[in-house]
């Protein structure tokens, strides 16, 4: 098979200006450009820009697939929505790592399987993950452990992953809630980073029910209604300047509980200890 990689970018909370597209435009003839989206495919050479720069200057998420097996998926949050310091704590080395500029805070997944197999229409993915920014602007850390779980498991496919055995006893970061019942980004995410079902099966059991919202559309109006005048027209001027869709991220996020309250409040296990568990249970099936 010949060598292909495909690129994808998205501006979903601002649509790139005319001059910034022919900025884009210098990076390459070839990639589908639009006010809010870049692609192309290489079937030879490489792409002559830089990733993390587009996202730093232009995208808020961004795909990348190569042949050879890597898949990564980087978004890009305002910091006032995504905390750096909570992110921190899913980041695994060379797998989930965040950087951060002076406003944006910016997540970096990767999974690598030089054995695995092709993921079908896999070129689609991100309209199907790019969901998950607005889940983690509303307060939902499950993408976060999910990148976090994803890449201890790599483990499970390639022992030589990780030269430090003392990483076997990494505790695992605060259990968010409902990882029993994963949105559809969420799943699709799990998907693209190749996280293994029976893993997250166990981590699962950790996790806490969602807490059961009742009329939730009357308590976001109750808590419309609350908002200062100005907190009303400042979301206003975002809708009317073309970006509604930060304006309802950061709406939800005033809405829902703090992160820190939405996870499981039992002892924390160690990778080994998710990997052993969900090791037997595969052989106990088999």
């Amino acid at each position: 098979m010949s060598e292909y990689q495909y690129y994808e970018f998205l501006a979903v909370d601002r649509p790139l200006t005319a001059a910034e597209q022919a900025e884009v435009r210098q990076l390459s003839t070839r990639a589908r450009i639009t006010a809010t989206s870049f692609t192309n495919e290489y079937h030879w050479g490489d792409f002559k820009g830089s990733p993390d720069q587009l996202m730093q200057r232009y995208y808020d998420a961004h795909l990348y697939l190569a042949n050879w097996g890597t898949h990564r998926i980087m978004l890009r949050l305002p910091c006032t929505l995504l905390d750096p310091k909570i992110a921190g704590r899913y980041c695994v080395d060379g797998q989930v790592t965040i950087s951060t500029t002076r406003d944006y805070v910016i997540l970096d997944l990767t999974s690598e399987d030089e054995a695995g197999e092709w993921l079908e229409d896999a070129e689609d993915s991100l309209s199907a993950i790019v969901g998950i920014r607005s889940e983690l602007a509303a307060g939902d850390l499950r993408p976060l452990y999910l990148a976090w779980l994803s890449g201890y498991g790599v483990w499970g496919r390639d022992e030589d992953a990780f030269g430090d055995e003392d990483e076997e006893e990494e505790v695992e970061p605060p259990v968010p809630a409902g990882l029993g019942s994963l949105t559809a980004p969420q799943r699709a995410l799990a998907d693209f980073l190749r996280l293994d079902s029976g893993l997250l099966e166990v981590a699962a059991e950790a996790s806490p029910a969602l807490p059961e919202v009742k009329d939730e559309a009357r308590a976001l109006a109750t808590h419309i209604a609350k908002l200062p005048v100005s907190d009303k027209d400042r979301l206003l001027v975002l809708v009317a300047e073309d970006q509604a869709a930060g304006a309802r991220m950061e709406l939800l996020r005033s809405f829902r509980p703090d992160p820190d309250d939405q996870h499981g409040s039992g002892s924390r296990r160690t990778v080994a200890e998710l990997l052993d568990t969900a090791g037997a249970r595969r052989l106990q099936r088999e």
